[in-house]
């Protein structure tokens, strides 16, 4: 089947054109096969993380006890949780590997063969005066293109899993808290539920926010690093002798874009990192400040406040799986939309002209 029967007509988005364009391979049994298998992966390995869990719970119950046995229990129970968590992790590497490969192997073949097509590279390097750079967009943003969704799929299902078995526990651990309000005390059911809700959302705001122009700042990145590698292979392809005076110009104004866009996007690195490393440092830290109240009551155990404090963060983590994943999702949204203009250039090219 030929790259050009998956085409969507002119005017959709250069994102759904890619989508269109590379979800082919989907119809085959290899990729349900391998989605299965990591559908299945993330199942047990959410598992074995809810019963690590309680196993937190029990460790530190024990060391609150002295129970020497109890301890040394716990301590075999950790040795097999540890061994299947392991397996399960490499066998999601093999499977989200094999699949990435498999996917950018089928949409580059593809590419590749409607692009030779009718020597369409003849005349696809410029269309309505906007360079293509085909040679970067297969190569590079095709790989980047098949790579991404992968990940975050299979990052979004952990996400998803975990908020819904976490939540249960903590719901559970939290148990009530009685707050103070106009001379009166009212008893708050699950606050730690609430709690992590309204974090997660105040991290998920700010990254937003910070983050809200990455995906321009990847583009505009991308498009320089491609504009450079053209014109240093135009330079290193010229067939006339003798001196050209005006390359060494044209390559340092391509290399100072290229240097430019970089510092651009370190300063949305920066900001980003201000939200993800402070969320990274604080919601452990929240978790157990929020547990200290009804331990300190002699409500729940030194297990239970550890238990509560990992649900914690397991469950905000889920919430946030956004704030985690901007960045790649951003690298992923320009580089699909990259592959999409490519394909509607040739498929521009293919269109009778009137």
């Amino acid at each position: 089947m030929s790259l050009d029967a998956t085409l969507p007509h002119a005017g959709r988005p250069a994102v759904r054109r890619f989508w269109q364009a590379a979800r082919g391979f989907w119809h085959g049994a290899t990729a349900w096969a391998l989605l299965a298998l990591l559908v299945v992966g993330v199942v047990l390995q959410v598992a074995v993380q809810y019963r690590l869990n309680f196993w937190n719970r029990d460790f530190f119950n024990a060391l609150e006890a002295r129970d020497g046995a109890q301890i040394w229990h716990q301590a075999q129970v950790l040795l097999t949780l540890a061994a299947s968590s392991v397996a399960l992790a490499v066998t999601a590497v093999w499977g989200r590997m094999t699949f990435q490969r498999l996917w950018r192997d089928w949409l580059t073949s593809r590419l590749i063969s409607s692009w030779l097509a009718e020597q369409r590279y003849q005349r696809a390097g410029f269309v309505k005066g906007q360079r293509q750079n085909a040679e970067y967009r297969i190569t590079e943003d095709a790989r980047l293109a098949t790579d991404a969704p992968i990940d975050l799929l299979v990052g979004l299902i952990n996400s998803l899993l975990s908020a819904g078995a976490f939540v249960v526990v903590l719901w559970n651990v939290s148990g009530v808290i009685d707050v103070s309000f106009w001379g009166q005390t009212i008893g708050v059911p699950g606050y730690l539920v609430g709690a992590c809700v309204l974090y997660a959302a105040l991290t998920t705001a700010a990254m937003m926010g910070v983050g809200r122009y990455m995906v321009d700042v990847i583009e505009r990145k991308n498009q320089a690093e491609a504009d450079f590698k053209y014109v240093v292979a135009r330079v290193n392809t010229r067939t006339t002798l003798g001196p050209h005076v005006e390359d060494g110009p044209i390559l340092a104004a391509a290399q100072e874009n290229v240097i430019d866009q970089w510092k651009r996007l370190c300063g949305q690195h920066m900001r980003i990192t201000l939200v993800s490393h402070s969320n990274t440092l604080l919601a452990p830290i929240i978790g157990l400040i929020l547990c200290a109240p009804n331990y300190v009551l002699g409500r729940v155990s030194l297990g239970e406040v550890t238990q509560a404090a990992a649900a914690f963060v397991a469950v905000q983590g889920a919430f946030n799986w956004l704030v985690d994943n901007y960045p790649r999702l951003a690298e992923w949204m320009s580089s699909a939309h990259r592959v999409g203009v490519l394909l509607d250039t040739l498929d521009m090219l293919d269109r009778p002209k009137d």
